[in-house]
């Protein structure tokens, strides 16, 4: 039976998210792949026990992670019923509804009809009577924002959830959400969002300024940008990696040659900064105080215990900054 360390405080950090009371470790865990159905049982025990040992308390899902759509969350769900349960306090728990999870009208979208049951489905997945933060994992373009927010807002008084969040929303919309969970008095606290230093766009949709002019965290995933701002893909791509799998998240079309001049300008910078490519590119994500977390996604324990080194560490000079956004330039989004 597992035992935790009882150092597992010790090194980590922790950052308040937006101003409420709630802190979420500097580095979170994501289980968008690999736990899935395909996934061997020990490899997911031995992650998410290094994850805790080293201080890492929140473990991000959604209902439709897998593959198959369901899978991530089962398989937690059978860790965190037995031998993480005792450990249930000190771990902030999130999912998802937003994305196709089930066929026919009401299985994606912001329905309250889909919130409410996507979010039971998943709590009987994982085990739990309540969620820390439950998200909308989508705009929904389809249904009023407002039965949207009423339906987290009711999700919230219901005790399935303690916070909510939203996902993959814009700036503009993102203030009138808050708006109406404010008028709801809704502990609305986190945005979840793709920020990466290839992928900027939380900057130029204005979400990263609205939600720190809100006072509103920010967690941000693929911080790696699936894999490309590690030295993996520096020599081109290998047989095992996800762009080779032909990953509808990341395709062998995206790894051009400009793309790849810049990873390896990117990490000769990381290696006189005496880091890896991965970690210089997670201390990026997280080098102002307007991004709370971020949501790393790992198969191992050893690029585990590598991305946990993003947490503390050397800070950017304004000239690295530069050089940066400069080597990035002709590839960003």
């Amino acid at each position: 039976m597992y035992q935790a360390s009882e150092n597992r405080y010790s090194e980590m950090k922790y950052s308040r998210c937006g101003n409420s009371g709630l802190k979420l470790p500097r580095v979170s865990l994501g289980l968008w792949h690999n736990f899935g159905s395909y996934a061997c049982e020990a490899n997911i025990k031995e992650i998410l026990f290094t994850a805790f040992d080293n201080g890492i308390t929140h473990f991000d899902l959604a209902n439709n992670y897998g593959p198959v759509p369901g899978a991530a969350e089962e398989n937690f769900g059978k860790v965190i019923s037995t031998e993480l349960k005792s450990y249930r306090d000190e771990l902030i728990i999130s999912t998802k509804a937003g994305y196709e999870m089930y066929p026919g009208p009401y299985g994606d979208g912001g329905s309250r009809k889909y919130l409410f049951a996507s979010l039971d489905q998943s709590l009987r997945r994982l085990k739990l009577d309540y969620v820390d933060i439950f998200y909308h994992h989508r705009m929904d373009k389809d249904t009023p924002l407002e039965e949207t927010m009423l339906a987290l807002s009711d999700i919230v008084r219901s005790g399935r959830a303690l916070y909510v969040g939203l996902s993959n929303y814009d700036g503009p919309t993102l203030e009138q959400a808050a708006k109406l969970l404010d008028e709801y008095r809704v502990p609305f606290i986190i945005n979840q969002n793709c920020y990466n230093i290839f992928n900027r766009t939380i900057e130029k949709n204005g979400l990263k300024d609205t939600s720190y002019r809100l006072k509103k965290g920010i967690i941000a995933f693929s911080p790696l940008a699936q894999g490309l701002l590690t030295d993996r893909y520096i020599d081109g791509i290998p047989e095992d990696s996800r762009a080779h799998s032909r990953s509808i998240f990341l395709k062998e079309s995206d790894i051009t040659l400009e793309r790849i001049a810049a990873i390896k300008k990117l990490n000769n910078l990381a290696r006189e900064r005496g880091e890896t490519l991965s970690e210089m590119a997670l201390k990026w994500v997280l080098k102002d105080d307007k991004v709370t977390s971020v949501l790393v996604g790992v198969s191992k324990k050893s690029q585990l215990l590598n991305n946990i080194k993003a947490a503390s560490g050397t800070l950017f000079t304004l000239p690295e900054l530069q050089v940066i956004d400069e080597v990035v330039k002709p590839v960003l989004k």
